[in-house]
């Protein structure tokens, strides 16, 4: 089974992130794509210079429409900007794709420092979207905003990541690329265990759409079947080797090769 991935996310022009990057990693790992975009951005490597929402009748409709036909093995979520969004998104899954698994990332805010998230939609993301997430994807800072605990340290994201399932996540992966260290630990915090996936941290400004890559290329793993740390665990290799990787466009936070060669069992973990 290939494996039906709907992203419901926000389109990143310059490529390297958003619906982009989702498709591109859920393609790479054999998955099949398909979108409900919420928001057009103008943005480059050098950060996000204007956001356009989407009407949000039409981000409804766009899941709708393909829900009802096409089906979907797993749900990725990205940039919902708004507390209407987070809203109309969860209605439409509850609705049409209630037993499907749910990847959430939380996008907060871009690479290059522009807020994603509007001030009113914290609230709804913690009430709304993460008690219906079979996984949450935050990055340190984002795990902080969510559950106002420092995320500093290992230990700050085991605490992160248990009070996320106290707030009804079903698993959550503390990422911990802006913890300080000379390696990256991510903690994958479950009800029944805690995974912890280590690596060298990569010295390199090829790291635009990072987040993006992983929370789908996750998806893509648990929309064919991969129990949830497995999916993690290949996903993160991908995005490893599409790092190392990058071609080195733009003049700041430059893209991942997406299209990377990718053999998981020769890339470290």
């Amino acid at each position: 089974m290939k494996g039906r991935v709907l992203i419901a996310a926000g389109s990143d022009s310059g490529g390297g992130a958003g619906i982009q990057a989702d498709i591109k990693a859920v393609t790479a790992l054999g998955g099949f794509a398909m979108t409900a975009i919420t928001a057009l951005t103008a943005q480059n490597t050098l950060g996000v210079h204007g956001i356009h929402p989407v009407d949000i009748e039409f981000v409804s409709q766009q899941m709708r429409v393909v829900l009802d036909d096409l089906g979907a093995d797993c749900i990725k979520t990205g940039m919902l900007h708004n507390t209407e969004v987070i809203e109309t998104v969860v209605e439409v899954l509850t609705d049409r794709a209630a037993d499907v698994p749910l990847v959430a990332d939380p996008v907060m805010v871009a690479k290059g420092g522009a807020k994603l998230l509007g001030d009113d939609a914290h609230a709804a993301m913690v009430a709304l979207l993460l008690p219906r997430a079979t996984l949450l994807t935050p990055n340190a800072p984002e795990a902080a905003a969510l559950t106002g605990l420092d995320v500093e340290d290992e230990a700050g994201q085991h605490r992160a990541g248990e009070a996320l399932l106290k707030l009804g996540v079903g698993a959550a992966l503390i990422k911990g690329g802006h913890v300080p260290g000379k390696d990256v630990v991510d903690l994958l915090v479950t009800p029944e265990e805690t995974v912890r996936f280590v690596d060298s941290r990569i010295d390199s400004a090829n790291t635009h759409g990072t987040g993006c890559t992983l929370a789908s290329a996750t998806a893509a793993g648990v929309a064919q079947g991969l129990a949830l740390k497995d999916a993690v665990g290949r996903a993160r290799k991908y995005v490893r080797a599409a790092i190392l990787s990058a071609p080195g466009y733009g003049g700041g936070h430059g893209p991942l090769d997406h299209a990377v060669t990718f053999d998981p069992a020769r890339i470290d973990s």
